[in-house]
Order: structure tokens, then C-alpha cells, then sequence
């Protein structure tokens, strides 16, 4: 739920180091689905969705460690990380390079936890902190994602990609799951709490 867990509290400033990181991840979206969606630039844009999905660590990291956490920052780093994810998918699906069913049991979870989490919690001023848990999962996820495509997509070392990645799929999708149930919990007290 939205605590602080006894850290510092979260600042008001927009034009953070993290902030402008997640920022350029939303701008780099575009860039690495028309390079994977184009037959011939598939390395480059595989290799810039992984340093994309590789910067949601790094901007963590910065904000926790130069006390740059700011409430935007709360807000537009899981927006970066879900707008990443599902443009990614339908990139990689669009290629062939992952079945529809894996990435319909990804885009559904996402969609459900937001649809229900803003039904519930509309007009109460309030949000739900991210897990560790789903931050794992997003993660594990996205290194998945990229190895199975990088694999189907016929790049180098594809075929021990294909399966790393078949491995960390099941595992990311199983941790994306539960961590959805426990924001359900979160969102249902938090709920509660503001009717009580």
C-alpha cells in the first residue's frame, strides 16, 4: 500500500535522473518495434528493447540511492515498464517470433490488475505501491520475451536463447500471477481502510 516503509518520503520534483530515464524508455518504444517489426533491423531492435528493459532496474537503483524517489517517478516507471512490455509482445508477435498465447497471458494480467485497481481505488486519492515481487516478475518477463523472439528470429545463439528463455517464461509468468493476487489484497485493504 502506499507507505513509505520507513524510508524518506517520496518528492514532488518532475526533472529527476530516474524520471528522465523512464521517460526515454516510453521514447524508445517506437524505435525498437519498427526495428523489430522490419525484416533486416531484428538485432537491433531486440538488442534495444533489452537495454529499454534493462534500464528499469538503473533507474531504480539511481533514485533509491541519490534520494531522487519522486511521486512521478511511483507513476511513470510501472507505466514505462507495462507500455515496454505490451509494445514489445505485439512487436514480437507480429514477427512470428512468439506465440499469441504467451503473450495474451502476459497483456491479460497487466490489463486485469490495472482495470480492477482503477475501478476500485477511482477518486480515493490513493495508490498502490509495486511489489518487489512484481518488479522480479516484470523482469524475469521481459529477459524472456527477448530470448524466445531473440531464438524464433533466428539470431545468434537462438536456439539456447529459445530455451533459456521458455525456462524464465514459465517461471516470470507464474510470479506475474501471484503478484496480481497480492495487489489485490493491497487494493482490497486499501479499499477498506478509505470506507471505514
Amino acid at each position: 500500500m502506499n507507505s513509505t516503509g520507513g524510508r524518506a518520503p517520496a518528492s514532488s520534483a518532475i526533472l529527476t535522473v530516474p524520471n528522465i530515464l523512464s521517460f526515454a524508455r516510453i521514447l524508445l518504444i517506437p524505435v525498437f518495434v519498427g526495428l523489430i517489426v522490419h525484416h533486416g533491423t531484428e538485432l537491433a531492435g531486440m538488442l534495444l528493447f533489452a537495454g529499454v528493459a534493462a534500464t528499469d532496474w538503473v533507474d531504480g537503483y539511481i533514485a533509491r540511492r541519490t534520494n531522487q524517489v519522486s511521486e512521478l517517478g511511483k507513476v511513470l516507471d510501472p507505466v514505462a515498464d507495462r507500455l515496454a512490455i505490451a509494445a514489445g509482445l505485439i512487436a514480437v508477435i507480429v514477427r512470428g517470433a512468439l506465440p499469441l498465447w504467451a503473450g495474451l497471458a502476459v497483456i491479460v494480467r497487466d490489463g486485469a490488475v490495472l482495470v480492477v485497481g482503477a475501478a476500485m481505488l477511482a477518486g480515493r486519492g490513493v495508490r498502490v505501491d509495486v511489489r518487489y515481487l512484481g518488479k522480479t516478475a516484470t523482469a524475469i518477463l521481459m529477459t524472456a520475451i527477448t530470448w524466445i523472439a531473440w531464438g524464433n528470429l533466428d539470431l545468434p545463439l537462438g536456439a539456447a536463447a529459445r530455451a533459456a528463455g521458455w525456462v524464465l517464461f514459465a517461471l516470470g509468468i507464474v510470479e506475474s500471477y501471484v503478484a496480481a493476487g497480492w495487489y489485490l489484497g493491497d487494493i482490497l485493504r486499501v479499499r477498506r481502510v478509505g470506507l471505514d
